[in-house]
C-alpha cells in the first residue's frame, strides 16, 4: 500500500476530524487554564483594598486576607490528584465542564461576598472548580496532539501558565483603578460563560478505556494527606514559625498519611497511580525539578512585590508591568524549548535553565532602593526564558512517561508537585524574609510604645503604616525599614537560588541526555495514519 502524501508517523489514537481543530482546541485549553491561574495572583493586587473599611473593602484583617488567598490553595491542592484520576476514569471533558462551572459560579458569588468570612468561602469554591480544569487541560491536550507535536503543544501551555502569572497583577491593576474590588472576581464570569459554550462544541471527550476497579482508599488517603501537608505549610508561613506544635502536627501527619497512600498503592491490584514510575531516575527528576522550580520561582515573586512596591514605591500596576518581560521570555521560549531539546538534549538544557534562573534570583542578593528599572526587566527575562528551558522538557518527560490513556494521573502528578513547590516556596522563604527582617528592624522600634512596637515589626508594610502616622518623625524609620527589608530580600534570595541550583544538580544527574532523549522521541508505536479510509 502506498502511503499518502503527509501522512503522519505517529501514534494512530487521535481520530482525523480532532486532529484538524487540534490547535483550536489548544486556544480553549489556554484559555481556560489563563482565567485559573491568573485569578491566584490577581488577588494578591487587591488585598490592600479589600482590608479598607466598607464600601470601599470588607474590613478584613490580616488573617482573614491570608486565609482569602490560602483557602484557594488549600482546596487546589488538595484534590489535584484526585481530580486528574476522575478524568481518566469518568471522561476529562465532563471534568473540565464541571471544573469551569463551578469556577464561574465561586468567582460571581465571591464578587458578591458582604463579609471576608463569605470571600473565604466562596474563594474555596473556586479552589474546587480550579482542581478540576488544570489537570484536565493537559490530560486533553495529551489525548488530541499525536506524540510527535506534544512538545509543542505542552511548550505554549507551560507559556501560558506564565502568562497568567505575569499579566493577573496588571489585570488587577486596571480593574481597580476603574472599578470596586469585586470587579476581579466578576471579570471571570463572562470568560467562564465563553469558555463553556467553546468546550463545548470543540473539545472532544476522552476517558481511560479499561480504567479497572476504584481505589477509594487511595483517593481518601491523597486527599488528606496533601490537605494536611499543605495546611502545615501555609500555617508555617504565615506563623514564620515551622517548630509552631500545629504546624508540625498538620506537616508530619501529611507525611505519614501520604507514605500509607504509597504504601497502599503499592500493594493493593488497582492502584489510582502506578508507583514503579518513580522508579524510573528521569521520571522522579523531572517532578522533583517542577517542584524546586517553583518553590523558588514563587518565593521569589513572593518578595519581589515587597521589593517594588514598598520599597521602591511603585504601584500594583507598574509592578505588574516589570513582570512582562518574563512573560514575554516564557512565551517566546517554552514553544521553542523541544528544538533545543532535540539538538542538546533534556539534560542540558534543563540544567543550563535552571543555572538561569539561579543566576536571577542571586542578583536580587545585589539589588539597593536604587537599581535601574532596565535591569530589572533584564533579569526577570532572563529568570523567564531559564524556566521556559525548564518547565516545557519536564513537563514532556513527565506525560510522555505515562500511557497516554493515563494522561489525567499524570497530568495531576505534575501540578501537585508544581502546587505543594509553590506553597513551600512561599512558606519557607517567606518566613525566612520575615525573621530577618524581624530581627534586624527590632533595634529601631525601642522608642515606640509596646503595642505599636509589636506590630510595626509584623512586616515591611506595617512598620510603614507606623512610620506614616508618625509624620515627619517617622521619616528614619522609613529608611530603617527600607534597609532591614533590603537585607532580608539579600539572605532571601540567597535561599532562592540555593533551591535552583539543588535543581539543576538533580535534573544534571538524573534527566537523560541527547542520545536516550532521542532514542525516545523514536520510540514505540511508529505508523501510518489511513489518510481518507479513516
Amino acid at each position: 500500500m502506498s502511503i499518502p502524501s503527509g501522512a503522519r508517523t505517529a501514534l494512530p489514537q487521535v481520530p482525523e476530524a480532532v486532529h484538524r481543530r487540534r490547535w483550536a482546541i489548544l486556544v480553549v485549553l489556554m484559555f481556560s487554564l489563563l482565567i485559573v491561574v491568573l485569578d491566584n495572583s490577581i488577588l494578591n493586587v487587591a488585598v490592600k483594598t479589600i482590608a479598607s473599611p466598607a464600601p470601599t473593602g470588607l474590613g478584613a484583617t490580616q488573617s482573614e486576607l491570608e486565609w482569602a488567598i490560602n483557602a484557594y490553595t488549600l482546596v487546589f491542592a488538595g484534590l489535584l490528584f484526585t481530580a486528574g484520576l476522575l478524568g481518566d476514569r469518568i471522561g476529562r471533558k465532563r471534568v473540565l465542564l464541571f471544573g469551569i462551572l463551578l469556577f464561574g459560579i465561586g468567582s460571581a458569588l465571591a464578587a458578591m461576598s458582604g463579609s471576608p468570612g463569605e470571600l473565604i468561602t466562596w474563594r474555596a469554591v473556586m479552589g474546587f472548580g480550579a482542581a478540576f480544569v488544570m489537570p484536565a487541560t493537559l490530560a486533553v491536550l495529551m489525548n488530541v496532539f499525536e506524540r510527535d507535536e506534544q512538545p509543542k503543544a505542552i511548550g505554549i501551555w507551560a507559556g501560558s501558565v506564565g502568562l497568567a502569572i505575569a499579566i493577573g497583577p496588571i489585570t488587577g491593576g486596571l480593574l481597580l483603578e476603574h472599578f470596586w474590588w469585586g470587579s476581579i472576581f466578576l471579570v471571570n464570569v463572562p470568560v467562564v460563560i465563553v469558555a463553556l459554550i467553546a468546550m463545548a462544541v470543540l473539545v472532544p471527550d476522552s476517558k481511560d478505556p479499561n480504567p479497572g476497579r476504584t481505589d477509594p482508599r487511595g483517593v481518601v488517603l491523597s486527599i488528606v494527606g496533601l490537605v494536611l501537608l499543605v495546611y502545615g505549610i501555609i500555617r508555617g508561613g504565615q506563623l514564620a514559625d515551622f517548630a509552631d506544635p500545629t504546624v508540625l502536627l498538620s506537616v508530619i501527619g501529611g507525611l505519614v498519611v501520604l507514605t500509607a497512600f504509597v504504601w497502599h498503592e503499592k500493594r493493593t491490584s488497582h492502584p489510582a497511580i502506578d508507583i514503579s514510575y518513580f522508579k524510573e531516575p528521569s521520571f522522579s527528576a523531572a517532578v522533583a525539578a517542577i517542584a524546586l522550580v517553583f518553590f523558588a520561582l514563587m518565593g521569589v515573586t513572593f518578595f519581589s512585590a515587597f521589593y517594588m512596591q514598598s520599597v521602591r514605591g511603585w504601584s500594583a500596576l507598574q509592578a505588574g508591568l516589570l513582570i512582562l518581560p518574563l512573560a514575554a521570555a516564557q512565551m517566546i521560549f517554552a514553544p521553542r524549548a523541544r528544538l533545543v531539546v532535540d539538538r542538546f538534549g533534556a539534560r542540558v538544557v534543563c540544567t543550563v535553565g535552571m543555572l538561569l534562573v539561579a543566576l536571577g534570583l542571586a542578583a536580587f542578593a545585589l539589588f539597593d532602593a536604587t537599581t535601574p528599572v532596565w535591569v530589572l526587566c533584564v533579569l526577570f527575562f532572563v529568570q523567564g526564558t531559564g524556566m521556559a528551558h525548564v518547565m516545557t522538557p519536564v513537563t514532556v518527560s513527565v506525560m510522555q512517561a505515562l500511557p497516554r490513556e493515563k494522561a489525567g494521573s499524570g497530568s495531576a502528578v505534575n501540578n501537585t508537585f508544581r502546587q505543594v513547590g509553590g506553597a513551600l516556596g512561599i512558606a519557607v522563604l517567606g518566613s525566612v524574609l520575615s525573621t530577618v527582617y524581624r530581627g534586624d528592624i527590632e533595634g529601631h522600634l525601642g522608642a515606640l510604645p509596646a503595642g505599636a512596637r509589636e506590630a510595626a515589626g509584623e512586616s515591611i508594610e506595617a512598620t510603614l503604616g507606623i512610620a506614616d502616622k508618625l509624620g515627619p518623625a517617622g521619616a528614619p524609620l522609613i529608611a530603617a525599614a527600607n534597609d532591614a527589608f533590603l537585607k532580608a530580600m539579600h539572605v532571601t534570595a540567597i535561599g532562592s537560588a540555593t533551591i535552583a541550583l539543588v535543581g539543576a544538580l538533580v535534573v544534571a544527574m538524573f534527566l537523560p541526555g541527547k542520545t536516550l532523549a532521542g532514542q525516545e522521541s523514536g520510540e514505540g508505536e511508529r505508523s501510518v495514519r489511513a489518510g481518507a479510509g479513516r
